[in-house]
């Protein structure tokens, strides 16, 4: 995995979870918040920091966004200053800018202000954890397009002592699947000979209506 450059403007809790990841991923990570309290929290596990008004265009250019891969804006308590700064960024050459959104309205202003793309935290973990825990039988999803989605689901009763062959998962239910879990070991080497055991939990990728259609989940 290349090493990237990752340059963070707000030291809230989520960005604070955000950069301790990036930075624990192998990735250069320069934080930058006005409130030296929130700095003196991140430094130890960030590559650099910075205090200083981000809705201040001079102390923008003084950071040299252009040689950042990403810069993500976090600010989760001023909207205003979110926006500014996410506007400054990109006059300033940022290559791409991500920005943290709290409402809907608020990912449509940003997007139109010189976001490339919206995180909006409460929306996508609310989303994930409704299809999560609406049935006993989902594991863990990710949704990968419109379209698309990866469950993670307990093997079917009917599945039981079956191949993945048998079941013509992939000709007849057009799924496909990534990696059957047995005691706690992930097996991502999934073959048409494979068997289905009473305990397992499988990875499957698939089209939304066939997910619906054939494994029976709902979302």
């Amino acid at each position: 995995m290349k090493k990237k450059s990752i340059l963070v403007i707000g030291a809230g809790r989520f960005g604070t979870h955000f950069m301790k990841k990036m930075s624990a991923l192998g990735h250069e990570v320069l934080a930058v918040d006005k409130s030296e309290a929130r700095i003196d929290k991140i430094v130890s596990f960030v590559t650099g920091t910075l205090i200083g008004d981000s809705t201040d265009y001079e102390f923008i250019k003084s950071l040299d966004v252009p040689s950042f891969d990403v810069c993500m804006v976090t600010i989760g308590d001023d909207f205003q200053s979110s926006l500014e700064t996410t506007s400054l960024l990109k006059e300033a050459g940022a290559k791409y800018v991500i920005a943290r959104a709290s409402r809907g309205v608020q990912e449509k202003f940003l997007l139109r202000n010189g976001a490339d793309s919206v995180v909006y935290p409460e929306k996508q973990v609310a989303e994930w954890a409704a299809i999560r825990y609406s049935s006993s039988d989902i594991c863990d999803y990710i949704e990968v397009s419109e379209d698309y989605a990866i469950f993670e689901l307990e093997v079917p009763a009917e599945w039981v002592g079956k191949t993945v062959q048998a079941l013509q998962i992939r000709p007849k239910m057009h799924l496909n699947i990534l990696a059957i879990k047995r005691d706690g070991v992930t097996n991502v080497e999934v073959k048409p000979d494979s068997v289905f055991k009473k305990g397992d939990t499988f990875l499957v990728l698939g089209k939304d209506e066939n997910l619906k259609k054939y494994l029976h989940v709902k979302y």
